[in-house]
């Protein structure tokens, strides 16, 4: 099994991750012409003795032919991934860090997907969850993109993030909804018609439910939820994108720890 990672910030923390973990089994580079970020990249690759090789461009274009189309702008450096990659260090057992929530009296702050597939979207999420300090993002087996560690697209527009921020894959929403209440957090489901942000005091353990762009929040997991959060917004369009709305949200929680 082989991987391809395209873009700067991908590449770049996948490369510090191997060079902090001294783990660079399987990883190698390869780049054209050597620009200021490539070599930025490089010099990290070599303190973690990565393989690096330079190539002409028309390799790199074969090395990313079967990536998606917005993935294959290699911008002059690929990693390539053999071998089977393992779990990302970042994904945690759920229920395993909901026991330890409960036990815990610090803050912390949950941020659940539902049936947000679309990875551009998952991405800019995940960034703004590292940004912003989400605890655990949360997400189904069904409805979310493919090995969530390892899209490159997710990677390319978290900017690197998603190789940082903890995050769960859950069999079922609901029930990792009923457990996050048992465990004292409070569940906000986030669509139109409900209390303004602007109003909202958000209590030390928070849960905020974004649902898809078409569907919003399903039917059973909009019941679980304790109250509905909205975003005053004042343009002729009817929403946020979910991941705006989502980066809102998580600034509005994180400014009001400050």
């Amino acid at each position: 099994m082989s991987q391809v990672i395209t873009g700067f910030h991908a590449i770049e923390e996948k490369v510090r991750k191997a060079a902090e973990s001294g783990k660079n089994e399987g990883l190698s580079l390869s780049y054209s012409k050597i620009g200021p970020r490539v070599k930025k990249i490089l010099e990290v690759a070599r303190t973690a003795n990565i393989q690096c090789s330079q190539v002409d461009g028309k390799r790199l274009d074969q090395l990313v032919q079967n990536l998606p189309e917005v993935a294959r702008d290699h911008r002059g450096i690929v990693l390539s991934v053999e071998g089977v990659v393992e779990k990302a260090q970042n994904e945690v057992n759920f229920d395993i860090w909901v026991e330890e929530a409960k036990l815990s009296e610090d803050r912390a702050t949950v941020l659940i997907l539902d049936s947000v597939t679309d990875p551009h979207n998952v991405g800019a999420i995940m960034r703004s969850a590292d940004q912003f300090g989400a605890s655990l993002v949360v997400m189904p087996q069904r409805n979310s993109p493919a090995d969530i560690a390892a899209n490159d697209i997710i990677a390319r527009s978290s900017a690197g993030a998603s190789s940082y921020v903890p995050f769960s894959i859950v069999t079922n929403l609901n029930r990792a909804a009923t457990k996050l209440k048992e465990a004292g957090f409070w569940i906000y489901g986030a669509d139109a018609g409900g209390e303004s942000v602007q109003t909202l005091k958000f209590p030390d353990k928070t849960c905020i439910v974004m649902g898809s762009e078409g569907t919003g929040i399903s039917r059973l997991l909009e019941e679980s939820c304790d109250s509905i959060v909205s975003i005053p917004t004042c343009g002729n369009i009817d929403s946020l994108n979910v991941s705006v709305a989502a980066g809102v949200l998580l600034y509005e929680r994180y400014r009001q720890s400050l």
